[in-house]
């Protein structure tokens, strides 16, 4: 859908020139794109273009800030901007004569209906204004440019039969949501309803702000009405891109001479967002959802209940153990354990201590094993014999003793 027009909030297109060689490639084919009818599309917000007066500067601006890349097409000026292998978007200059209309850089969005002739038709009985006549795209599909009774400008479009569109979830770099800023969103709903099958949704109070109301596409919120806060601008569509880190983008687009407008503040459902300005002045939306923010578990982590009913033991727990002395006890026949008999540390006996004890006196008497039923006798302990004397001493000794008998003899 890569389309090449200039709107002006006002009354007229002042240029609109479809290029004819828009066929998609088979390389370049959209995540997940699946063959839907007419019906089925019907409500669904199908593209996004953006009309800026510098678009060399735009193109380095958003590919720093999203995560785009740029692509080329066979039309001089127009670029696709691409998420990974999907169109998401397009990038067009804006010609003199609008600016000097006093036409501020802006994005439009496209909303896919089943015939584009029969919508408009619907849209001018209820109020709304022909922009741009229905076109053809050769091999892309058919499309006009509308505004509503309240002046929004958007576009309507019939994909031709052949055309793939990305029907994928929404991931990070791609349109999650979209706002209309209206002077009057009962009307504005009342206007869309029968256009695209919206239906209301829940309402939401903004304080100062006024009401939020959610417009839901076959029982899914897909965006919001509220009041123009500011009566110098002209209501217009406000379109919203997913990021995995809100903060990290907007550092980025104030790095890359943009500006962040609002935000980031949290909204109903704990989502946050935060609407940024670029360098030529054009405006869009973040869009960062709460479930990103939730910390992972840790792989390995201990579960919590079994942490608090065995703490990890802490160098001071350790080294009080250590000093504790260990207490032995005894067992009774029973089973129950009795009062301490004896404390001893962890420390070993002084070599003084354990010299003694070899040293000490002698057993005198021990217990003969016990008899069956009976407690055992002392006897007496049998003399240890003396130590022998040294070889040479026996030897003297022997001389000694023969010396003696011849003598007597």
């Amino acid at each position: 859908m890569e389309l090449q027009h200039n709107t002006v909030h006002n009354d007229a297109v002042v240029d609109a020139r479809p290029y004819a060689d828009d066929a998609p490639r088979q390389n370049a084919r959209p995540w997940g794109t699946v063959a839907m009818s007419q019906t089925d599309l019907r409500g669904q917000f199908v593209w996004h273009e953006l009309m800026s007066p510098d678009a060399q500067a735009a193109t380095a601006f958003y590919s720093n800030v999203l995560p785009w890349t740029s692509e080329s097409s066979t039309v001089p000026g127009y670029i696709l901007w691409m998420n990974g292998p999907a169109r998401l978007a397009g990038l067009m200059p804006q010609p003199s004569a609008v600016r000097d209309n006093g036409t501020p850089p802006n994005w439009l969005v496209y909303v896919a209906t089943p015939e584009v002739d029969a919508t408009v038709e619907t849209a001018q009985r209820l109020g709304g204004k022909l922009l741009k006549a229905p076109t053809d795209i050769p091999g892309i599909g058919r499309f006009a440019v509308l505004s509503d009774p309240q002046g929004a400008a958007f576009a309507v479009f019939t994909p031709a039969m052949n055309a793939p569109l990305d029907a994928a979830a929404v991931s990070a770099g791609r349109f999650s949501w979209h706002e209309l800023a209206t002077t009057d969103p009962s009307r504005a709903l009342a206007f869309y309803a029968p256009l695209f099958g919206w239906t209301r949704g829940p309402t939401h109070d903004m304080g100062a702000g006024g009401l939020y109301q959610i417009i839901e596409h076959a029982g899914v919120p897909i965006g919001g009405m509220h009041v123009l806060q500011d009566p110098s601008k002209p209501p217009r569509w406000l379109s919203f891109v997913r990021v995995e880190r809100i903060e990290a983008v907007l550092e980025a687009v104030q790095a890359h001479g943009g500006r962040v407008l609002n935000g980031p503040h949290v909204v109903p459902g704990g989502d946050r967002v935060a609407q940024i300005m670029d360098p030529q002045g054009g405006t869009i939306a973040l869009h960062e959802p709460g479930q990103a923010r939730a910390a992972a578990p840790t792989r390995h982590a201990r579960p919590a209940k079994r942490a608090a009913r065995r703490p990890r033991k802490t160098a001071a727990k350790r080294t009080a153990k250590r000093a504790t002395p260990r207490v032995k006890r005894t067992a009774t026949r029973s089973g129950a354990r009795t009062a301490p008999k004896s404390v001893r540390t962890r420390e070993k006996p002084p070599a003084r201590a354990a010299a003694a004890r070899k040293t000490a006196a002698p057993r005198t008497a021990k217990r003969s094993n016990a008899k069956a039923g009976g407690r055992g006798r002392l006897k007496a302990a049998a003399p240890r014999p003396a130590a022998r004397k040294p070889r040479a001493a026996r030897g003297r000794a022997k001389k000694t003793a023969s010396r003696a008998r011849r003598t007597r003899r």
